[in-house]
């Protein structure tokens, strides 16, 4: 039985000390599946979409991927808190900013 991508780079990063940029570990992920480069072009996003998903993997910032158990839950958790706080503020900006003209209203009578 073969090993999916995600797989393939927990067990790279395993023998890896230090986190690794996203590009970097798929190249790794990409020549350890054997793609050639149309399949590795094709294959990407997915990789992406999947180490985003899988709780055994972090990013750390810069695009720099690591394997959660080698930190602390306060440096691998975001706040979600502050992002809605500041999304929030940036919707409240975009309102306050963006005038309601009487021609958009009488488009939609």
């Amino acid at each position: 039985m073969s090993q999916s991508m995600v797989d393939v780079a927990c067990e790279l990063m395993k023998r890896k000390k230090n986190p690794v940029i996203f590009l970097k570990l798929w190249e790794d992920v990409s020549t350890m599946m054997g793609f050639d480069q149309q399949q590795s072009d094709d294959n990407i996003a997915q990789f992406y979409s999947d180490i985003s998903l899988d709780d055994r993997f972090v990013c750390i910032g810069e695009n720099k991927w690591d394997l959660r158990s080698r930190h602390t839950f306060h440096e691998s958790v975001i706040d979600t808190d502050e992002l809605i706080i500041e999304e929030a503020e940036e919707d409240a900006d975009y309102v306050e900013e963006t005038p309601i003209k009487e021609t958009m209203i009488d488009d939609y009578n």
